[in-house]
């Protein structure tokens, strides 16, 4: 995203843009008019990552257009960075500036930050660290109060830590989260919270079990947990199956079962095309579960027609959707067997075309 993009002043313009074009995408399916939560128009992003570029012996953060991938542009202010990486931001890169041993063949800098503050920066090169790298790394880490983490190819050195911990508060309970270096989090602590508080008003008065498709750290799961009897979670990616495992302990959540498989694996297991030693790991047999429910967050793609016609066949459907596009896609299916009854939309990335949803959808009686 361009910051020439960037425009605080308007904001409520450009969101109500991006709305009127989510809503006439979904006009077909009959949703109700949506609910819409706004980001701060700045400080907004708890995730940043930047190249670093050479020039002679200055060092400067850069950034390039879509339409131009060769011309860099130096990055001095990134008014969308939370304030922790935006406090951080001109430090750090003064410090690696005047250290030849964490300059030399730096190629990207990445930070990842919390609501509180806690902050853990990941320096890319194209080079092996030795233990002159380690040594310095650490001086740096400690005198800026960070974690740090460098990589090269097949090698990664952790100074401290290589993950954070945020707390949100979800209608004025705390859930805290392991957020692992280079796995996938939400960018917007804020405007998250709100996609967390909207999922939960839809699930309260749910009755039964709920099946939760890409779970990936607990995000949804923890606080969603309460409205059922069981939630049975399911993530294929191992780093964020471990965040999750975590997660669930470090919150004292007992009635999550944790299952790593992949979308495409559920489905084949609900149709009881193949039994999985995975499942094994649940207290009684999957057919057993009162499974009425299913919350689904999938990638850009959106869901796959064999997982698509898997989520078809539940009572209730909570759908949250990082594009509208594959969106619609997905209910001009589900659309002939499920009404939406609640409609959502989040503006979890200002001043981008993008625009997260949520659905809730019921079986048409």
């Amino acid at each position: 995203m361009p910051l020439s993009h960037v425009e605080p002043e308007r904001y409520d313009t450009l969101l109500e843009e991006k709305c009127a074009r989510v809503r006439t995408l979904l006009t077909p399916f009959d949703a109700p008019p949506p609910s819409v939560f706004s980001s701060p128009a700045t400080g907004f992003r708890m995730r940043a990552e930047f190249r670093v570029w050479h020039e002679g012996n200055t060092l400067n953060y850069v950034m390039f257009r879509p339409e131009d991938r060769k011309t860099p542009v130096a990055i001095a202010a990134f008014p969308i960075a939370c304030p922790a990486i935006a406090k951080l931001m001109p430090i750090l890169l003064a410090r690696l500036q005047t250290n030849e041993a964490l300059r030399s063949r730096l190629f990207q800098a990445e930070f990842l930050s919390t609501l509180a503050g806690e902050t853990l920066v990941t320096l890319v090169y194209h080079r092996k660290l030795d233990e002159h790298w380690q040594h310095q790394a650490e001086a740096l880490a400690a005198s800026l109060n960070i974690n740090i983490v460098g990589r090269s190819r097949k090698q990664k050195c952790v100074v401290g830590q290589d993950f954070v911990t945020e707390t949100l508060m979800v209608n004025d309970m705390a859930f805290t989260y392991q957020q692992i270096e280079q796995s996938f989090t939400q960018p917007n602590a804020a405007v998250n919270t709100h996609m967390i508080e909207w999922a939960c008003a839809q699930s309260n008065g749910q009755r039964g079990d709920l099946l939760e498709l890409y779970c990936g750290n607990g995000n949804f799961t923890l606080p969603l947990a309460q409205y059922y009897d069981t939630v049975i979670a399911t993530e294929l990616s191992k780093t964020s199956v471990r965040a999750a495992q975590h997660n669930i302990v470090e919150n004292g959540i007992a009635n999550i079962q944790l299952i790593r498989l992949s979308a495409e694996e559920v489905s084949e297991a609900m149709r009881g095309d193949r039994e999985f030693r995975r499942l094994q790991s649940l207290p009684k047999p999957l057919a057993e579960y009162a499974l009425n429910t299913i919350f689904v967050d999938p990638p850009r793609a959106g869901l796959d027609s064999e997982t698509l016609g898997m989520v078809a066949r539940f009572d209730t459907i909570l759908y949250i959707s990082c594009n509208p596009d594959t969106l619609a896609e997905n209910l001009s299916t589900l659309h002939h067997s499920h009404r939406i009854s609640a409609f959502a939309l989040f503006d979890q990335f200002p001043y981008t075309h993008h625009m997260e949803c949520g659905v809730r959808l019921e079986r048409r009686s």
